[in-house]
C-alpha cells in the first residue's frame, strides 16, 4: 500500500508565498519521479512541476522562474516553494509519483499514484 498526503495550502494574497510538502509512505523500492499537478476553478489540469530520483526538473513555463522543486529521498518527500504567487495560481495542487514497488519477488512499477490533493487560494 502507498499513500501520498499533501499539505501547505491555504490563502495567501498576490505576491505572497507559501510551500506544499508532499510525503509517500508505503514499501517503496525507488521514486522514480514525483511532482505536482493543479486543477484550476475551471477544471483545467496542467503539470506544474516535476523532479526524477536523478534530480532532473521540470517547470511549466506559468510558474518557471517563481516556484521551486525539491526532494529529500531519505524522507521519501518532496516540496514546491511557492513564491511570488498570482491569482492565477488559484487551485487544488495534487502530488504524484512514479514509484516502484516490490511484490514479493516481482517489481511493479507505476506513475499513477495521487495524493487527494491541497488547496491553493490567491487573493488580488
Amino acid at each position: 500500500q502507498v499513500q501520498l498526503v499533501e499539505s501547505g495550502g491555504g490563502l495567501v494574497q498576490a505576491g505572497g508565498s507559501l510551500r506544499l510538502s508532499c510525503a509517500v509512505s508505503g514499501s517503496i523500492f525507488d521514486i522514480n519521479a514525483i511532482g505536482w499537478y493543479r486543477r484550476d476553478p475551471g477544471n483545467q489540469r496542467e503539470l506544474v512541476a516535476g523532479i526524477t530520483s536523478g534530480g532532473i526538473t521540470h517547470y511549466a513555463r506559468s510558474v518557471k522562474g517563481r516556484f521551486t522543486i525539491s526532494r529529500d529521498n531519505a524522507k521519501n518527500a518532496v516540496t514546491l516553494q511557492m513564491n511570488s504567487l498570482k491569482p492565477e495560481d488559484t487551485a487544488v495542487y495534487y502530488c504524484n509519483a512514479d514509484i516502484t514497488v516490490r511484490d514479493g519477488r516481482a517489481y511493479e512499477r507505476r506513475d499513477d499514484y495521487w495524493g487527494q490533493g491541497t488547496r491553493v487560494t490567491v487573493s488580488a
